[in-house]
């Protein structure tokens, strides 16, 4: 080979090469395509206020065991219940072995209670339950049926608009409380109505034998 074809090959095998420093090392010549990815760009950090897509959404599984107060316990039935407005869901506390019923529902509109003074409240469900839980003491008359009456109540209720007065909540809970137990409705009826003697009560017990008796054929 001739001296001036091997400075040819050489210079063809040295192409894309430049040299670096004072020693003559060499290193090859980089060339920017345009799909190539950048080794010199810093990676991007994550941002910590944004939830990563890779993380399932956080969920809440466990309620408050009302006996022991611990957190951890399972559902054991899960059915629809008022008639497809809630779900119940029966649960047993994994600490105590208590068994307690919670109830998932869709979050209505602020129900506004005017009282006979003329004070202004929210409504509050637990009030009807805690007031048929006096009425029915020492009757046959389950929690369940309680939370069933409370939730008639709050949906007849809320047909009427989203205001409505402490007279009408204690007559719908008359309304439905007379058909489940007799002696719980005169209960609830004492106070509500604020009997003072056995005549109050007379009179009300002739009212409901006359709302209950079957009619006579004509």
């Amino acid at each position: 080979m001739t001296r001036s074809a091997m400075r040819e090959h050489v210079l063809t095998r040295c192409a894309g090469l430049h040299a670096v420093g004072s020693s003559g090392t060499m290193r090859r010549r980089r060339r920017n395509l345009p799909n190539e990815p950048s080794f010199n760009r810093r990676p991007l950090r994550p941002d910590p206020s944004r939830p990563s897509e890779e993380s399932p959404p956080s969920s809440v599984r466990s309620v408050r065991c009302p006996s022991c107060s611990s957190v951890d316990d399972k559902v054991v039935d899960s059915r629809t219940a008022e008639e497809g407005a809630a779900i119940r869901r029966r649960r047993e506390c994994l600490s105590c072995g208590r068994r307690f019923t919670t109830y998932e529902r869709v979050e209505e509109a602020a129900l506004v209670v005017t009282k006979r003074s003329g004070h202004r409240e929210s409504f509050d469900r637990a009030k009807i339950v805690n007031g048929l839980r006096a009425a029915t003491k020492n009757r046959p008359v389950g929690l369940e049926q309680m939370d069933a009456v409370a939730a008639e109540v709050e949906e007849s209720l809320r047909l009427d608009g989203p205001e409505v007065t402490s007279q009408r909540i204690g007559v719908a809970v008359l309304e439905r409380l007379r058909a489940v137990d007799e002696v719980a409705y005169l209960r609830f009826a004492s106070v509500y109505k604020g009997f003072e003697d056995r005549y109050d009560f007379e009179r009300e017990v002739g009212l409901l034998r006359k709302s209950t008796e079957p009619k006579q054929p004509g």
